[in-house]
């Protein structure tokens, strides 16, 4: 296997960055659980509440995309930097099956997502570099509240949006597996307090992006 050198792996990184930031620039793997429902009509309020929970979710998409980014850059142990490629590669299929649904509902993804792209993937170099265990317990958390937020928005959405639903529903399954994954490599459990700063850094994304 090639040896990469920093700038490979700048170059890399910054591929990968405009791949999730640019509209349309990713390709996913499996085809979007929404294929399997009907198209329902929604009302104007309806579609802008389903676009504004999905914009969250893509938003959440982007968030994970460059937490995993910034831990596989510094993480020390091979397999653990190959466990962190393979978890960004599948949470691409989320990033577009979000973006897609925004298009159909006939809005945009966040303008804000460039900035928390760049805190989130500081945020994963910095955990990666203090060690594998701190990295994989971020991961397992990320994405526990991560199902929360998913949970409380498939009782948010309008009863008829089945489309959005089934979207959440395939994310929601493929993240607690990311989680369940991350602590049976070795992932460290945090404590409470932390966990709450972090849920508290959750809600200032969701609470930003909803409309914009």
């Amino acid at each position: 296997m090639r040896h990469l050198s920093l700038f490979d792996k700048v170059i890399q990184n910054a591929d990968l960055a405009l791949r999730t930031l640019i509209p349309g620039a990713a390709n996913q793997q499996r085809s979007s659980p929404a294929q399997s429902s009907d198209d329902v009509e929604l009302d104007e309020q309806e579609r802008k509440h389903a676009a504004g929970l999905m914009r969250i979710n893509h938003t959440g998409e982007v968030c994970a995309q460059a937490l995993y980014q910034g831990q596989a850059l510094t993480a020390k142990l091979p397999e653990v930097r190959e466990a962190m490629e393979e978890a960004a590669a599948e949470e691409i299929d989320h990033l577009v099956w979000c973006e897609d649904r925004i298009t159909q509902l006939g809005s945009h993804t966040s303008i804000l997502n460039p900035a928390f792209y760049g805190l989130s993937f500081g945020i994963g170099a910095v955990a990666g570099a203090i060690s594998d265990k701190i990295s994989l317990g971020f991961v397992a958390e990320t994405e526990r509240q991560v199902c929360k937020h998913l949970s409380e928005h498939m009782t948010s959405l309008p009863t008829q949006d089945e489309k959005s639903k089934a979207i959440l529903l395939q994310m929601l399954d493929d993240e607690a597996k990311h989680a369940t994954a991350a602590i049976d490599a070795g992932g460290y459990e945090f404590p409470l307090p932390l966990r709450v700063a972090m849920t508290g850094l959750s809600k200032v994304m969701t609470k930003s992006v909803y409309k914009i």
